[in-house]
């Protein structure tokens, strides 16, 4: 099956093609106004969950579902993303609107969600053509991407009809021993390291901030720019593990992820650190100017290790997948290396979390 192919798209990989019959009826029957030709593509660049561009006629969808084989539990939360994006965007007009559920695995082999279809780019590892007549384009990506952060952080869960969403009481407790247990279904001899790290996070763990609806995985490649405008996020993806929690995991999240010139041990997602990003402590500036808040980028150092770590913890996820013959993506056979460095990084940074600073709001 074919359609017209964007540079998001490519042709579905092997051994990741669903029950194409069964997902066409399923579509015709809850979404109103579909006709026409069924064609489908996949977006190929995503790490875990599996995402579907999936046109019927004139209509293009988005579909998704969680990875082949077994999953963790509460990971690849298709019905917690259906709720929020069912639900966000009324307050919140970067989340994509979600159209339908599907809690059947009979279906497609697992639940799945469809949302609508955004048209935009995705930023990897360069300044798009479109862009590149933009004074500045590359800090014009970071601060747009940390002030979609900041405003998602403002939103009233109650207002949005998310206040069930989660617990923010408790949040980062969870998150520690959550990912603890994660880790112990994945381990490896030779990386104890990361185990170690986790219960240093927690030795060191700061009071929970008030909660706010957080994204929980909030980085540059999870925004979608206007093609020419790199000024503006205009929609967010991936809401599988948002909740209520602490919003400065969000920002730590974000901090983990992103290069700086300044700080060489850093590790980035390759071919951000050639964008002309602004620095870490910029990013830090423009959240808490956003927010009215007082922060620096030492408030930022436990969260920011948080994040780091629990990046190697999913990479670990993703490598054992492999490992096990679940996933066929051979990406995924590389996704070990960075593990222990990642742990090392965060043991770097959780070395500069000083009891004074801990608690800071």
């Amino acid at each position: 099956m074919t359609d017209e192919q964007t540079v998001e798209t490519a042709p579905v990989r092997e051994g990741e093609e669903l029950d194409w019959a069964a997902l066409d009826a399923f579509l015709r029957a809850n979404i109103d106004g579909l006709d026409g030709e069924f064609s489908v593509l996949q977006f190929p660049r995503g790490s875990a969950n599996l995402t579907y561009q999936v046109t019927i006629g004139g209509t293009r969808l988005v579909v998704r579902r969680p990875p082949m084989g077994t999953v963790a539990p509460g990971a690849h939360d298709m019905v917690r993303e259906y709720k929020v994006l069912s639900r966000l965007g009324r307050v919140y007009d970067r989340a994509p609107k979600g159209l339908a559920l599907c809690e059947d695995v009979d279906v497609i082999g697992a639940p799945f969600l469809v949302s609508e279809y955004r048209t935009g780019v995705v930023i990897w590892n360069e300044i798009p053509e479109t862009m590149r007549g933009h004074t500045d384009a590359g800090r014009a990506v970071g601060f747009a991407t940390v002030e979609a952060l900041a405003d998602l952080h403002r939103v009233d869960a109650v207002e949005a009809g998310l206040g069930d969403l989660g617990r923010p009481e408790g949040y980062l407790e969870r998150q520690v021993g959550g990912w603890l247990k994660r880790w112990s279904a994945v381990a490896e001899d030779g990386k104890e390291l990361v185990a170690q790290t986790g219960e240093r996070l927690r030795a060191l763990m700061p009071d929970n901030a008030s909660g706010a609806v957080i994204h929980n995985d909030f980085k540059i490649d999870n925004c979608q720019f206007a093609p020419e405008d790199p000024t503006r996020v205009t929609s967010v993806f991936d809401w599988d593990m948002a909740t209520l929690g602490d919003p400065l995991a969000d920002l730590g999240t974000l901090l983990n992820y992103w290069p700086d010139d300044g700080d060489e041990s850093a590790i980035a997602i390759p071919g951000l650190d050639r964008l002309g990003l602004p620095s870490k402590d910029e990013i830090v500036e423009q959240y808490a100017r956003r927010r009215g808040l007082d922060l620096t980028r030492e408030d930022l150092l436990w969260y920011e290790a948080l994040g780091c770590w629990k990046t190697g913890v999913i990479m670990q996820q993703l490598y054992m997948r492999w490992v096990r013959g679940e996933s066929t993506d051979p990406r995924m056979g590389e996704r070990g290396g960075p593990v222990v460095p990642l742990a090392e990084r965060a043991m770097q940074l959780l070395d500069g979390v000083r009891p004074s600073e801990r608690n800071k709001r």
